[in-house]
């Protein structure tokens, strides 16, 4: 699909990630709402969860109870203009609540922390068993004291006023969603679906992340590690003077990529362009190079049912070691395990 095979991988979180028994019962999840928010902020992980529970047993319990709750209740006005039906925070009283999700979205230039939402996150974010964000949620989610220390991803848009407002939040520039313990933050808007379909896996298992997925024509799950980007369209949209050489390599990847094949396709010597490119790019070519080829590998192993060899191949890797090398070094985890769990196929 279109929307995943564009984008890049770049893992953030080294932890192995264990899936969690299915629960025995519903897990309720709150998310907040307010005046000003990004619709699909709120819609998207809500479809997701609802869907999910779809999916369900015949006569079974529903996997999840959702609620959205603003600070006094009533409806609340989206910047899509659509007003959203909530219930008042102070309704749930000592409601037990799974897991906590903050969206975000404001109008205007700068973020307003509405007090009320603040406090209310506070109060609950010990007892929560996820607390989580979606876009400028994070900074709701800074101004209750719950990212300090902590890695935290947003809209790449908002990434130096979250930093302005909290220089000492450890922010990721680059990848859709971040798990740190607990905490769960993801950058804008569609990435909320991704948050929410990550969650459904931790919760029941991947065949019903993928199910939820399938269900709502996101043929792909994205994982969390993966950069708002792709590397070719990153690449190509930076004036750093590289933008043909990086088109040339994104339908070269089979040939010799060698930094002295590259610099004279640039029209440089060699020394010269290792310089200049990791100096304006900001990482060497060869980084370039593999980054490209571990894309493409993705997208073959997510698309195609084509063997793990023909696989290598393509994305110039050459044989089946050398992939399984490149993603244990990138993603830690192997090509088999990427395809069982991103497949479209399957």
């Amino acid at each position: 699909m279109a929307w995943r095979s564009a984008l890049s991988i770049r893992v953030i979180m080294v932890e192995k990630r264990t899936v969690s028994p299915a629960p025995p019962h519903t897990l309720r999840v709150v998310l907040l709402a307010y005046d000003g928010m990004n619709l699909l902020d709120l819609a998207g992980p809500l479809q997701a969860l609802t869907t999910a529970n779809r999916g369900g047993p015949a006569g079974a319990p529903a996997r999840y109870e959702t609620i959205v709750a603003s600070a006094l209740g009533g409806a609340v006005l989206t910047t899509a203009g659509l007003p959203v039906v909530t219930v008042a925070t102070a309704s749930l009283g000592e409601m037990p609540i799974d897991t906590l999700i903050a969206p975000g979205g404001c109008v205007g230039e700068d973020y307003d922390v509405e007090p009320a939402l603040r406090d209310f996150i506070a109060l609950r974010a010990r007892s929560v068993r996820r607390l989580c964000s979606v876009c400028t949620g994070a900074f709701l989610l800074a101004a209750a004291g719950q990212l300090d220390g902590r890695r935290v991803a947003t809209h790449w848009a908002w990434l130096d006023k979250l930093k302005h407002r909290h220089p000492t939040l450890d922010i990721d520039s680059d990848s859709i969603f971040i798990r740190d313990g607990n905490l769960w933050t993801s950058a804008g808007v569609s990435s909320g679906i991704d948050l929410a379909l990550a969650l459904i896996e931790q919760d029941y298992g991947p065949r019903v992340a993928i199910d939820a997925a399938r269900q709502m024509v996101v043929f792909m799950k994205r994982a969390g590690g993966q950069s708002q980007f792709s590397v070719p369209l990153t690449a190509q949209t930076r004036d750093h003077g590289f933008v043909e050489l990086h088109a040339w390599i994104a339908v070269n990847l089979t040939a010799d990529l060698s930094v002295g094949r590259l610099a004279g396709q640039a029209g440089m010597a060699p020394r010269t362009f290792a310089r200049t490119y990791a100096a304006k790019v900001g990482r060497t070519p060869a980084k370039t190079v593999d980054l490209m080829r571990l894309e493409a590998a993705c997208r073959d192993l997510e698309e195609t049912d084509l063997p793990l060899k023909a696989v290598a191949v393509r994305a110039g890797y050459g044989d089946e070691q050398a992939l399984r090398r490149a993603f244990q070094r990138q993603l830690i985890t192997n090509p088999a395990t990427h395809r069982l769990r991103f497949s479209s196929l399957l």
